[in-house]
């Protein structure tokens, strides 16, 4: 099975960047989008519903922002839009398809790098979310979340480290939150069950050549269940061609839908 997660930072921009069309030589069985920033009625489903998928979209409220969305070879038995509170299910920022004891999820966790507030709010939302992850591992289900997290967890996920303990995505509170997730919570880092090596980034600023330059960031992920990690084959951050500041990260599982 293979997953693809991709930040495309405006679905409409990264199809004008031949977004689809790569995709379409993938195989991917599940494809999990970030940052959608439209409508589903202002998108031409001969377009932006790949042949071969079943596609399901997560809108937020707010017209051009946010947005997640899945497309799945094979139907899911089961579609989740959200889990229940108003700043998932207002932005759009987390859908769950199901197949059988597994479930995939695309997550868009916010951004706090606007303000303080924003800040704040980021680290609320991610004081809530560890209890619906919490939840999430007591039940007798298999789950890949995947997505951008908007967070680093270790030195090796960033280029400037030191510069970027004040910066939202790197100060101590929120990489301590992150090995909440792994070392208490239980869930699993799949990209770096097969790949520990560092500077593999997936994030850079458009601000002085960062791409160019490879000065970036780790935090799209795909974060999984134990029950999983020993089915984790290969992970891969694509970087030939660029949608979006963000790089598709594909990861192969030994797992059929």
């Amino acid at each position: 099975m293979r997953v693809i997660t991709a930040n495309v930072n405006g679905i409409r921009s990264a199809e004008s960047k031949g977004f689809f069309q790569w995709l379409a030589r993938q195989k991917a069985d599940v494809v999990c989008i970030q940052e959608t920033k439209a409508q589903e009625h202002q998108l031409d489903p001969k377009i932006f519903c790949p042949n071969g998928f079943h596609c399901y979209y997560f809108d937020a409220q707010k017209k051009g922002y946010s947005g997640t969305a899945l497309y799945c070879r094979k139907e899911p038995d089961e579609v989740h839009y959200g889990l229940g509170w108003d700043h998932v299910d207002t932005e759009g920022r987390y859908i769950q398809a199901d197949f059988g004891n597994l479930s995939v999820a695309s997550l868009y966790l916010p951004s706090g790098s606007a303000s303080e507030e924003r800040h704040a709010n980021k680290l609320r939302f991610m004081d809530k979310f560890l209890e619906e992850l919490a939840t999430m591992r007591r039940k007798k289900r298999e789950y890949i979340i995947t997505g951008d997290w908007n967070t680093i967890h270790k030195e090796i996920d960033i280029r400037n480290f030191k510069s970027n303990q004040k910066t939202s995505g790197c100060t101590p509170p929120e990489r301590a939150w992150m090995d909440k997730l792994f070392d208490e919570t239980g869930w699993v880092d799949a990209f770096r069950v097969v790949d520990e090596r560092p500077e593999q980034y997936t994030w850079w600023s458009n601000r002085g050549q960062a791409y160019a330059k490879n000065v970036g960031w780790r935090i799209d992920y795909q974060i999984i269940t134990p029950g999983l990690q020993d089915k984790v084959l290969a992970a891969r951050i694509y970087k030939d061609k660029k949608f979006s500041d963000h790089a598709p990260l594909i990861m192969d599982y030994a797992v059929e839908l």
